[in-house]
């Protein structure tokens, strides 16, 4: 091997990572400073050329393809080291190179009407309910949990995010309530449990608002919640409340603008948005190879200042905003143990494959929110200055008395499916997305 050793000796300095070649060679990179540590084996000679070409792309197909194996610890602890000297992996000329082009194609990487929109979804969230069942917690939340102290369960750091963000919202008897990307209905669900609202839960999943309904049925509140497979372009009357969670990454960039302004023409005088989105410390960027090919296409992870200025654009009054800095790594990370402790399974709905690439996309963005750059941001806002009272008190003092109504509930439906696994359950889409695109 020729080039991955160069690129190796000059990216790791931090923690140790130690290669077997296609014919046996060793060789130890790194070890200049403590981290972590981690032993691959190439089988496959042609890596070594590939890795140059596009060193991030080839890296995580190689896994996937199982031309590269793990000899000593997990794909987690090879991606450890990855960020542990990611910097200097990130000036590689190879790396450089697919940036700049990234970055000049964009808009057309990001470009999401409302058709493409809805191929993008079903590529990731119709995958089938079994494979979300293997990780995600009892209510099914697929976005970011909060963990107040950080020694909370998943279950119990979810039900705080619906808690926190419901709160938020200022929620009073009698309101409408927009839930743009419902899922599979868990605020909407929540909401709905601690005020008299009615709540619109829209998606473009038939398989989530199928499920939804199922549940909505289930808790005997379909006269007041109701899902619809709708992209928020279609959506014409207006809400007392929006909220948005996890969908913003959906939109893409040259899309915000366009987005705020329709939050803004479907708020009702004096009404309120919540948007939670994934977001990042650094400047505009790009979203990666991998995550963009196998994982979330069209999907992107905008700046804080790119949803400001679009905010700005909208004329919409920015009434908080809120930094969760680690607790999307916490999360994946409760995700990723959960999934490797069922992987078997996984194996049997898809194939190894499909395993290995989960595996990756997991682990890899768990490092992004706890090594990284990556955070989460709620930003608040509302046609009006004064939606909300002028200090946070009003929150603490919500989610308490939410805190007691919880208390008050009986075990809520299945997020994927009934408890008896009646007609929320869907069998798995055999094409498994890894060889989707």
């Amino acid at each position: 091997m020729r080039f991955l050793p160069l690129l190796l000796r000059k990216a790791v300095r931090k923690g140790r990572l130690t290669v077997i070649g296609p014919a046996g060679e060793v060789e130890t990179f790194g070890g200049m400073e403590p981290g972590p540590e981690a032993t691959i084996r190439i089988h496959d000679p042609a890596f070594d050329w590939k890795i140059a070409f596009n060193p991030e792309l080839k890296a995580a197909e190689a896994y996937m393809d199982g031309a590269l194996t793990v000899e000593d610890g997990d794909i987690h602890a090879v991606l450890e080291v990855f960020f542990a000297n990611k910097r200097s992996f990130d000036i590689s000329a190879g790396q450089a190179f697919w940036r700049t082009v990234a970055r000049r194609a964009k808009r057309l990487h990001q470009h999401n009407p409302v058709s493409r929109s809805r191929a993008n979804v079903k590529h990731h969230y119709e995958l089938g309910d079994d494979l979300f069942r293997l990780f995600l917690d009892r209510d099914a939340q697929y976005s970011c949990a909060y963990f107040p102290t950080g020694q909370e369960t998943l279950e119990e750091a979810q039900t705080a995010k619906k808690r926190h963000i419901a709160a938020k919202l200022h929620l009073a008897d009698g309101q409408s309530v927009l839930d743009i990307g419902c899922g599979w209905g868990g605020l909407a669900l929540y909401m709905a449990r601690v005020a008299e609202v009615e709540v619109l839960g829209i998606t473009l999943s038939d398989d989530q608002a199928r499920v939804a309904t199922a549940r909505a049925k289930a808790m005997g509140v379909s006269d007041r919640v109701r899902f619809e497979v709708r992209d928020y372009r279609e959506i014409g009357e207006r809400f007392d409340r929006i909220v948005s969670v996890g969908m913003l990454e959906h939109v893409g960039a040259h899309h915000l603008a366009g987005y705020f302004r329709t939050v803004r023409d479907r708020l009702a005088p004096n009404g309120v948005a919540l948007i939670h989105s994934i977001s990042s410390k650094s400047p505009p960027g790009v979203t990666g190879p991998f995550i963009r090919k196998y994982i979330f296409p069209g999907g992107y992870s905008p700046s804080l200042s790119e949803i400001s200025a679009a905010v700005e654009q909208s004329g919409l009054w920015v009434l908080d905003v809120e930094i969760w800095r680690k607790h999307y790594g916490l999360t994946l990370k409760e995700w990723r143990l959960r999934f490797q402790a069922h992987r078997a399974e996984a194996v049997d709905l898809y194939d190894e494959r499909f395993a290995r690439m989960w595996e990756f996309y997991l682990s890899a963005c768990e490092c992004v929110f706890l090594y990284g750059s990556g955070n989460v941001v709620q930003i608040q806002i509302g046609r009006e200055r004064d939606g909300v009272p002028l200090s946070r008190d009003y929150i603490l003092a919500t989610t308490e008395a939410y805190r007691r109504l919880e208390r008050e509930w009986p075990e809520p439906a299945l997020g994927l499916g009934l408890p008896d696994g009646g007609e929320g359950r869907r069998e798995p889409r055999r094409d498994g997305g890894a060889e989707a695109l």
